[in-house]
């Protein structure tokens, strides 16, 4: 697998274009024809699309339709020659339609300057946060955005911010009143709001990480006076070792790995695995290659990702761990959109 060059340093936040560029190995012999045929695909499907957005009609079935479509090109052109689509796509008029959708239109201007931001993961939880935004749509956006926020993607999102928040409960049901934890790249910290263990104060120390200061800001106002130590910090300060910050019964990045090459992923997952305390869990999810949300995200919302299958996440915990000292897991969500792994280290 070709890896990205994304370069985690705390101020190069990921742009679109740090995930593409490297991924591309091998130009295909037929780029031209392949590029062609991927043209003619995009205008058959873009022009129904368009009939059905002109005709105001059932539009989150059309959204449903056309991020299938894209889909299908996608996987049909290859990578390479989908790049070469995506300028074309975004800028066909019906990219002013679609990004009438706030969810659309908030990821494609990117107002923190990079993709993936925590406000951009509120639209997908439905917080009060972006209710604002939400309301400020259009009739047509809003049509859009009910499919758009409950297309596969988003569905394994909100998968997995309960995930995240079962495993917090369940580790601080474990160790007791001495449960520490660690979130990487903590955006909002969503997952925290339904933590009957933080609410309960069964936590004794939660750092959340995360190095947008808006981020570490919407911590701070709302878990003030709780065990949750927001800190703004980087992955590259946990690489270089600028973040000490002790060992941690349950440690997890749930959205970081879709942006990291296996190089730096297997780094921090060795930095990680050694923060743990005996009978600690390292949990880390990635968006799979079995996603089907990808051709409308890297298009029309500007938004990519680095996928991975079952075996590359393997390849990442064999790398970076003695198989002798922990045991490991990995595992799907629900919907295949999401893969995770779970390394516990033996006592």
């Amino acid at each position: 697998m070709a890896q990205p060059l994304f370069s985690p340093d705390g101020k190069s936040l990921i742009m679109p274009r740090s995930v593409s560029d490297s991924l591309i190995s091998q130009k295909p012999t037929n780029q031209a024809e392949l590029l062609a045929e991927a043209k003619a695909q995009f205008a058959i499907v873009i022009n129904l699309a368009m009939q059905r957005l002109d005709a105001g009609k059932d539009l989150p079935e059309m959204t449903r339709w056309l991020i299938g479509q894209l889909h299908d090109i996608r996987q049909k052109a290859g990578l390479e020659v989908w790049q070469m689509l995506v300028p074309i796509i975004q800028a066909h008029p019906s990219a002013q339609i679609l990004q009438q959708c706030p969810f659309t239109r908030w990821s494609f201007e990117k107002p923190r300057g990079y993709s993936g931001d925590a406000g951009l993961i509120d639209f997908i939880y439905g917080h009060e946060a972006v209710a604002e935004e939400v309301a400020k749509a259009t009739p047509v956006g809003l049509q859009i955005f009910e499919y758009t926020i409950n297309a596969p993607g988003p569905v394994a999102v909100r998968e997995r911010r309960d995930i995240l928040t079962r495993y917090v409960d369940e580790t601080a049901a474990r160790t007791a009143s001495d449960t520490e934890i660690l979130a990487i790249a903590a955006g909002h910290l969503r997952e925290a709001e339904a933590s009957t263990a933080l609410s309960k104060g069964e936590i004794k120390r939660w750092v959340a990480l995360d190095q947008d200061p808006q981020s570490i800001g919407s911590i701070i106002r709302q878990f003030e006076g709780t065990s949750v130590d927001p800190i703004d910090g980087s992955v590259r300060g946990l690489l270089t070792g600028k973040h000490q910050l002790g060992t941690f019964d349950l440690i997890y990045a749930a959205g970081l790995y879709d942006y990291l090459s296996d190089k730096v992923a297997i780094k921090l997952t060795q930095i990680c695995v050694e923060m743990l305390k005996p009978g600690g869990v390292f949990l880390f999810a990635n968006f799979s290659d079995e996603m089907s949300d990808d051709g409308y995200m890297e298009s029309y919302m500007n938004w990519e990702l680095l996928q991975r299958s079952e075996s590359d996440m393997w390849r990442i915990v064999g790398a970076s761990v003695d198989a002798e000292a922990i045991d490991a897991r990995v595992w799907f969500g629900t919907n295949r959109n999401i893969i995770y792994s779970t390394i516990r280290r033996l006592p």
